[in-house]
């Protein structure tokens, strides 16, 4: 039944009431008295309450349909809202869910092109810092080198502490580098990557620890780096804003299947702070991998980061179907290029 004619019958059946009052002993004199007015006064106010409650249990769907367009969020995909009954509200409500469907998709495969130009443009960048700028702060510290050796004795301290500066711009320029292109990744693959993450944290103020469960599944590339970038923005979240002594890196299997990352502190927790760009960032390379991540408190205090990958057979096939649709949009765009020429 359509909203139309919902409405209309139940204010029809409130109408109906009223007549059938009409008809029966209550009557109406002139002057009306009071007795005949509180009647009248009494049944205009049960007529009110229940034409009110029957719109509500009519509308009841419209309602839960507004509260679920209200929280919807394509950065954290819920439950969509229940198929209830039939006309237009079914409709709507079925409307609503494909196009859901369609826009967490197109998110999807939107931030992943996005996230791949951004991993290749840090490829680039660590390339040119490595290849450029590391070389030249090579040569500067030979020169130096060259120089405290022929230089005299005050000039020598100076050219020294030179040299130590030089010695230390290099350091964090290749530190930088590893961040930008997780090289040991691709070497050694994400365990050693992890570990590597976790000692690269370690300060004398905190203390970073990686947890690695043997018997883990087999991993693609793209889960890898997600699981990689995940951990690093969690662990750099700890190390500037938490204010804790220890975080813990675990990588272990899920009990139905998959992978689950959880990177725990004892710091101070996320409180009321709203969400930066660094955990949207996180959301975005857990939904291209069809990953849950859940962000909030830990048992004991302090901020946990939990990413929860589902069966690595599923997202390879997603993975594969993405990239022949990518080749195959290439291959039609190259075919019209060169028909336009």
């Amino acid at each position: 039944m359509s909203l139309y004619w919902r409405i209309f019958l139940l204010n029809a059946g409130v109408l109906a009431l009223a007549v059938a009052l009409l008809l029966g002993p209550v009557t109406v004199s002139t002057p009306v008295l009071f007795a005949e007015a509180l009647v009248l006064l009494g049944g205009l106010a049960a007529m009110l309450v229940i034409n009110a409650i029957l719109l509500r249990v009519g509308l009841a769907p419209l309602a839960r349909l507004h509260r679920a367009m209200a929280t919807a969020d394509l950065l954290k995909p819920a439950t969509r809202p229940t198929v209830s009954g039939g006309g237009e509200i079914a409709a709507l409500t079925q409307t609503f869910n494909a196009m859901l469907d369609r826009l967490e998709a197109e998110r999807a495969t939107s931030s992943g092109r996005v996230l791949t130009a951004l991993e290749a443009e840090r490829k680039r960048i660590a390339q040119e810092l490595h290849d450029e700028i590391g070389q030249t702060l090579t040569a500067v510290l030979l020169q130096l080198k060259h120089a405290a050796d022929r230089a005299p004795e005050p000039v020598r301290t100076d050219l020294h502490q030179a040299q130590e500066t030089t010695r230390a711009s290099l350091d964090e320029i290749r530190r930088i580098a590893r961040r930008l292109r997780p090289g040991v990744l691709e070497e050694l693959g994400l365990h050693s990557a992890l570990r590597s993450l976790a000692g690269e944290f370690t300060t004398p103020r905190l203390g970073a620890v990686a947890h690695i469960t043997p018997g883990l599944p087999h991993l693609d590339p793209a889960t890898e780096l997600v699981l990689y970038r995940v951990a690093q923005e969690g662990l750099t979240n700890a190390a500037r804003h938490s204010g804790a002594t220890r975080v813990e890196v675990h990588l272990r299997p899920l009990p139905r299947g998959g992978v689950g990352l959880l990177v725990r502190d004892n710091g101070h927790g996320l409180g009321d702070t709203p969400e930066g760009a660094g955990i949207r960032g996180m959301r975005e390379r857990a939904l291209l991998i069809g990953a849950e991540l859940h962000l909030g408190a830990g048992p004991h205090g302090g901020t946990q980061v939990r990413l929860e990958v589902p069966d690595t057979t599923d997202i390879t096939e997603t993975t594969e179907t993405t990239e022949t649709t990518e080749t195959t949009e290439t291959t039609e765009t190259t075919d019209t290029t060169r028909a336009t020429r």
